[in-house]
């Protein structure tokens, strides 16, 4: 493999940052030296994070080993989630009625097809459920640990506690169909007005309730049809030919 340079679109103060952490990191451990520093090996994790490079690629471009390459990043990952914020602690200072979005993303893996508990049936790909709560303008507040990509959303949610720690703020969470059932702190669509189902019926409701009280029966003489004396409200509903809707 041949090295080339490129550039990676985050942020210098990013990079300083989770350098940063790795400085505090090593040196809590003692560690006297290593192949690359704290900022080149933060530089590596956010490379494979944002590009999702092989390690055989990262190792190449920062001039390590492949299995040096995975072992960095695999312990500056545990350094950014020992450093992450707890459920309770990202929930932290909203008050009662203010709202938060909560949606499961699938991350993609490379796993086999007879990996079925990684299969996701709704992305038709295997990967990882994570959860994610965000503020309304889409600022991350919390991301949950991975689980498999099978794993519906409602279920995840409950298993990582989210249901249970939103009603005890009485924080409102707009989510999607996924999450019918969560609770009442819950706000996920509902059907219209304007749905075919709806419609369909509200007019069943409509020919199958009783007339009113001061509507006359039909006339039993003969001559007299019923079209004559039916409802009003009756012959609206029931169209003399079909209508097409757009």
């Amino acid at each position: 493999m041949v090295p080339y340079p490129a550039t990676l679109d985050v942020p210098h103060e990013l990079v300083e940052h989770v350098a940063w952490l790795l400085y505090e990191h090593r040196r809590a451990r003692d560690t006297r030296w290593r192949k690359l520093g704290c900022f080149d090996q933060a530089l590596l994790t956010l490379v494979r994070l944002r590009k999702n490079e092989t390690f055989a690629q990262l190792g190449a471009g920062f001039a390590i080993s492949q299995a040096t390459a995975w072992r960095y990043v695999d312990e500056a990952l545990e350094v950014l989630a020992s450093w992450a914020p707890a459920l309770h602690e990202a929930l932290t200072g909203l008050d009662e009625g203010d709202h938060v979005i909560v949606d499961g993303t699938l991350l993609p893996t490379d796993r086999v097809r007879t990996d079925q508990p990684y299969y996701s049936q709704k992305h038709k790909k295997h990967g990882m459920n994570v959860q994610v709560i965000a503020r309304p303008d889409g600022t991350p507040l919390w991301f949950s640990r991975a689980t498999p990509g099978r794993t519906h959303d409602l279920t995840s949610a409950r298993a990582h506690g989210i249901v249970q720690a939103c009603p005890t703020r009485q924080i409102l969470v707009l989510a999607d169909h996924a999450y019918q059932g969560a609770g009442a702190t819950f706000r996920t669509p509902t059907t219209t007005a304007n749905s075919p189902s709806t419609t369909s019926s509200s007019t069943a409701t409509t020919l199958d309730s009783e007339p009113p009280a001061n509507v006359p029966s039909p006339d039993s003489s003969p001559g007299a049809s019923c079209a004559e004396h039916a409802p009003p409200h009756v012959m609206s509903a029931a169209p003399s030919k079909p209508t097409t809707y757009y």
